[in-house]
């Protein structure tokens, strides 16, 4: 069953994701992927019907809505657990609903475990329409023209408790995609387009 509850005290945290050729530098040229992170995300993708469910707490910003939910279980993705993560991770400015990519969502999964943390993701954004990337990327070029985050494929987040430098190192040696480091804005992004790493503000 899912548990969708909404918690009351949050403040909307702002922040822009998203690497321009223009603004954000690398801070690592990656030159190969870990085995273990290998083999972690090989299994979560792969999956099986003998292994434990896997869970994901996620707690949106801009709306005060947590989610906890078991998003694949008996072997399968969970049709109504990525329905709701669909809407909690939805563009807040629009309303407009657009599905996450399931891989994104094992990188969560793997990312959390390999931090040691069973805290919420603290979500800055997630899904974001043409519309309001556009917007964004007005405001600022640090937001891609063509982001993933209008893909699906593409969230910003960080971990309460968790240092932010050691989330993005354990973010980066996973392999899985794009890495941007936010220290001022104090947020992460994860993403599974191209391998490639960038500083923002």
């Amino acid at each position: 069953m899912i548990d969708r509850r909404k918690i009351l005290g949050l403040g909307a945290a702002a922040g822009l994701a998203g690497p321009s050729a223009a603004m954000a530098s690398v801070w690592r040229t990656f030159s190969g992927e870990p085995a273990a992170s290998r083999a972690e995300l090989a299994t979560a993708h792969a999956g099986g019907p003998h292994m434990a469910p896997r869970h994901l707490s996620l707690r949106n910003l801009h709306t005060e809505e947590r989610l906890e939910v078991a998003y694949w279980r008996d072997g399968a993705y969970q049709s109504d657990a990525l329905q709701a993560i669909d809407t909690v991770l939805r563009d807040f400015r629009t309303g407009e609903v657009h599905p996450i990519e399931p891989r994104l969502l094992d990188v969560l999964f793997v990312l959390q475990g390999r931090v040691d943390s069973a805290d919420a993701f603290q979500v800055v954004s997630g899904y974001r329409s043409a519309q309001t990337n556009a917007q964004l990327r007005e405001l600022s070029a640090e937001v891609a023209k063509r982001s993933l985050h209008m893909d699906g494929k593409a969230i910003d987040l960080y971990l309460d408790g968790v240092d932010l430098a050691y989330l993005r190192d354990a973010a980066t040696d996973l392999a899985s995609g794009g890495v941007g480091y936010y220290p001022e804005s104090h947020f992460i992004h994860v993403d599974v387009g191209p391998l490639r790493r960038w500083v923002g503000t």
